[in-house]
């Protein structure tokens, strides 16, 4: 069993150029799902790492950052209605860098 949990990452930054600074940030964590929204699987270790380079980069009185835990990545059973677009389930896989 994997000690991963599952997160929503959502965020509403106030500068296009900080924006773009979050959005490859977060591409490095998880999968974009939509505008500003990322779905995330991460150790413990991961996620501070994520939020402490968030946090070198938000200006803490005109943005926001969400970070939702939505539970351990292997149990949870998110039932997600997607108008639109598919909606696909995110898999744990190796990623080669």
């Amino acid at each position: 069993m994997s000690n991963e949990r599952l997160y929503i990452v959502t965020y509403d930054i106030s500068d296009p150029k900080r924006w773009r600074q979050v959005f490859r940030i977060m591409k490095g964590y998880g999968r974009w799902v939509q505008l500003s929204v990322f779905q995330c699987r991460l150790t413990a270790r991961r996620r501070i790492e994520m939020a402490m380079r968030l946090e070198e980069v938000i200006h803490h009185r005109d943005d926001h950052v969400l970070i939702l835990d939505v539970g351990l990545a292997d149990k949870v059973d998110m039932r997600i209605e997607s108008l639109g677009k598919a909606w696909e389930k995110l898999q744990r896989r190796a990623i080669i860098i």
